[in-house]
């Protein structure tokens, strides 16, 4: 791997990267030809964020699956599901919930309307663009793109849900 310069400024590059406010997708549709060095993870964390597979964890990971079928009538249960769910959150992080009750179709328009925010010209992401923890609605690339040792490859679009969810005016057209 090559090392950076000493004159790097890497604060003004993520500064400069983030006024553009045209976050990751905006290097990709520019075109570059090189990861901006603040992209790249230092040599020393390379092995949190890469572990290595030799005993072939990745390939037995498997993501929880919590079926919500009858949580809501049965008091036990929703009893196993609340365990479950405190099991997954502690060991992994995450799981996958079934039987939720939001029909299929609905899922696949929200996953659709992300789909299209995501493609939608910079312009339009640009409104939306802001790291005001204030706002309901925000699209940004990197919560702790300051903070961070480095950045990850990505951009994020939040929403607040709760407790009070935003307007259907505050969210990009394509989610509505």
């Amino acid at each position: 791997m090559a090392t950076m310069s000493i004159d790097y400024d890497r604060t003004g590059s993520i500064k400069a990267f983030d006024e553009t406010k045209a976050g990751v997708k905006g290097l990709v549709d520019a075109g570059i030809s090189k990861i901006p060095p603040f992209f790249v993870q230092p040599p020393d964390h390379s092995d949190d964020i890469n572990p290595s597979d030799s005993d072939g964890a990745t390939a037995r990971l498997q993501i929880p699956v919590i079926d919500l079928r009858d949580a809501e009538s049965d008091s036990s249960r929703r009893k196993e599901v609340v365990g479950e769910v405190k099991r997954a959150s502690e060991t992994l992080g995450f799981f996958q919930v079934v039987n939720n009750g939001i029909p299929a179709a609905v899922l696949d328009e929200m996953l659709a309307g992300v789909r299209k925010f995501n493609e939608a010209a910079a312009e339009v992401k640009r409104e939306y663009y802001t790291r005001d923890s204030a706002k309901k609605v925000r699209f940004n690339s990197n919560f702790d793109l300051y903070q961070a040792p480095a950045a990850n490859w990505r951009d994020t679009m939040f929403c607040v849900m709760a407790p009070e969810p935003p307007r259907p005016e505050e969210l990009p057209l394509a989610c509505r």
